[in-house]
């Protein structure tokens, strides 16, 4: 197995930047220009990994900047037919509420156009969560469920959007490789541990992989991600690179961070020596310069971190609601959100009487609260039987249910609405409405014709 660490006596590795202008041509470029598909065998097994953080079956929802595009999709595809490379997967796992769901992915790849893809050009589509998965060690305290489909691939193509994360950042080629592990898996990674956290096990995905790709589709980007709830942008950039670590530095600089501190590109950077910089790529195409826009990737909490700004701003009192951190895994994560809009919307003017809400691994109940709520069952396990705690009202489950939320939110005090939960999977599409009248947010992205 080839790895993806670049020692030091080679040549620097090439990283080409261009701006999106042409459905195929602008692909055929930055491909070319950073000789992404020289040198691959007319018989080599290509996997390729899109982002598709999330799907909705039932609502219309923003997927600029949240979804890798269709069209890039399929651009890529078609060059690897050129080259006569015909063995090509393209494969997700789609995280979904209920984990039995199959309806979900296999509506997402036919409303992306994926199932024409089957047809055109011959490629597998696959839902990694109904595949098997191989153990690997790729260095962490534990060991790694992998897509047994992409591990036995002879090369990943990784294609990300290029986004902010609210928990890392960044998340780009190294992020979007999470989505091929299971979901005991994913939900390790958002470790308690400070050191070896969330940042630490995704700076260690590539290391034991096929080489890895990548195609970074910034058609259009994503501030405050990596979820529906961002704000798009379009930005018309593609950036390739044969070397990953390299793709990401150049990507995190586009959204207008200095690449080195992204916690997960640090850490990566320095295992394989190298700057964390882009000191040592060399650079091809447009000018970063010319294509860096400020993406903000943090949601404002007040001074203490105990309560969101907007709460603040609003005269919100009674309550502590600490600010997340980086071991609260994707399902809670979800929940966090409808939870904090659901309580923003309920808030009449009267005081609550000191609730405390915890989510994540980590957080400890604090002294002077009278009613306590621990979001999902691992905030169950670490601090239910916590003497600081006066009333204690656990909301267990992995994930927990939105009946079982609302009930307890009630029972604190908090008179949230129901139907920001039962109607949720109906309802986000009232996250369309800040692009109406928006021309350059086009949903024929993300169709195949």
């Amino acid at each position: 197995m080839t790895s993806n660490l670049i020692s030091d006596n080679m040549s620097k590795p090439i990283v080409s930047v261009v701006k999106y202008e042409k459905p195929l041509e602008s692909v055929r470029k930055v491909v070319e220009q950073s000789k992404l598909f020289d040198d691959l065998p007319t018989d080599a097994k290509i996997f390729i990994k899109p982002n598709i953080v999330y799907w909705n079956r039932h609502s219309n929802f923003p997927k600029w900047g949240v979804l890798t595009t269709s069209r890039v999709i399929e651009d890529a595809v078609v060059l690897l037919n050129e080259r006569g490379i015909k063995d090509i997967t393209i494969g997700e796992g789609i995280v979904t509420e209920d984990p039995k769901d199959e309806l979900t992915a296999a509506d997402a790849f036919e409303k992306l156009g994926y199932d024409i893809l089957k047809e055109r050009y011959g490629v597998k589509v696959i839902n990694t969560f109904r595949r098997p998965f191989d153990k690997l060690d790729m260095g962490l305290d534990f060991k790694v469920n992998f897509s047994s489909d992409a591990f036995a691939a002879d090369y990943i193509l990784d294609i990300p959007v290029l986004k902010t994360h609210a928990q890392a950042k960044a998340s780009i080629a190294f992020k979007n490789l999470k989505g091929l592990i299971s979901i005991a898996s994913r939900k390790k990674f958002h470790s308690p541990d400070l050191v070896h956290d969330l940042n630490y096990n995704v700076a260690h995905l590539p290391n034991k992989l096929p080489p890895v790709l990548t195609i970074i589709d910034g058609i259009y980007t994503l501030e405050r991600g990596p979820a529906i709830d961002g704000k798009a942008h379009r930005s018309n950039i593609l950036v390739a690179s044969r070397d990953v670590l390299s793709a990401d530095l150049v990507g995190a600089s586009l959204l207008g961070f200095v690449p080195s501190e992204i916690p997960h590109l640090a850490l990566a950077a320095k295992e394989r020596n190298r700057p964390g910089d882009l000191s040592d790529i060399e650079l091809i195409g447009e000018s970063i310069e010319s294509l860096t826009s400020h993406h903000e990737w943090d949601f404002i909490y007040n001074d203490a971190g105990d309560l969101p700004l907007p709460f603040q701003k609003i005269g919100v009192e009674g309550l502590k609601y600490h600010k997340y951190d980086n071991s609260m895994c994707t399902y809670c994560s979800g929940l966090n959100g409808i939870i904090l809009l659901a309580i923003k919307y309920s808030w009449k003017g009267k005081p609550y009487d000191k609730i405390e809400i915890l989510t994540g691994k980590r957080m400890k109940p604090t002294e002077g609260n009278n009613k306590t709520i621990l979001l999902g069952q691992c905030q169950c396990n670490l601090n239910k039987n916590d003497p600081c705690i006066k009333e204690l009202i656990p909301i267990q489950g992995c994930p927990p249910a939105r009946e079982n939320v609302v009930n307890a939110l009630k029972e604190a005090g908090i008179k949230v609405q129901n139907a920001f939960f039962k109607g949720l999977d109906s309802g986000v599409g009232f996250l369309m409405g800040k692009y109406k009248g928006k021309p350059e947010f086009e949903e024929s992205f993300f169709q195949i014709k």
